[in-house]
């Protein structure tokens, strides 16, 4: 059977697989071409090189997140949008330090940062008010895939097999054995719950901040 003709798209999709399995740094023209089944030269007839593929690389996760809807107010379109990219880069952890770094942003990135202003914009936010929603926003969204992805236990594990090992003196941590006493030990504790109300925290502050704003 014939290997399906290589395009940019199946280069781009190899190295997320190659990303995926091995993180940014085995990421190269030779281990993208192996998982083609190519020599590396072949690439080259569709990107540039390493530079322009970690371009298209970072352009693919933003193509990725679903962008705000159009006819949505800006509270629950921004709420959809930070849950799509907990959700993606939470699938590609990779992508946390790179979707930002580049320097020859693509057309996906382009069209969901655009988009993401434009809705903010549409609902009253001020040019300046609708950076600073889009910076916090996307912090708080990053840190927290981070956060989730880099927990010293798994979701199938639960938090109180840790909590246990921590063995935490209450008089002399008091407040933290107290949240671990209150909220985590048999709580059938996430820390994947915790999102949805940290993100709520930010858009009331977001909230009082544009109904506070001069007309």
């Amino acid at each position: 059977m014939p290997r399906p003709a290589l395009t940019r798209d199946r280069v781009v999709d190899a190295a997320v697989r190659v990303a995926d399995r091995g993180g940014l740094a085995h990421v190269s023209m030779r281990n993208v071409g192996r998982e083609l089944g190519v020599e590396a030269m072949s690439l080259y007839h569709h990107v540039a090189g390493k530079d322009a593929l970690l371009d298209a690389l970072a352009d693919r996760v933003y193509g990725e997140i679903a962008l705000p809807a159009p006819d949505l107010p800006w509270r629950p379109a921004m709420a959809d949008r930070a849950a799509s990219a907990r959700a993606v880069l939470a699938a590609h952890p990779w992508a946390l330090g790179l979707i930002e770094s580049r320097r020859d942003p693509g057309p996906a990135l382009l069209r969901h940062h655009d988009t993401v202003l434009g809705c903010l914009r549409r609902n009253g936010f001020s040019v300046a008010l609708a950076a600073h929603a889009f910076s916090v926003i996307d912090a708080y969204v990053y840190g927290f895939v981070l956060t989730e992805v880099n927990l010293p236990f798994s979701p199938g594990e639960g938090a109180d097999a840790f909590v246990d090992t921590l063995g935490l003196p209450v008089e002399e941590f008091p407040h933290l054995a107290e949240m671990m006493a209150e909220q985590v030990r048999g709580h059938d504790y996430s820390y994947a719950d915790e999102f949805g109300p940290g993100l709520d925290l930010i858009l009331d502050g977001l909230a009082a901040r544009l109904a506070a704003a001069p007309t």
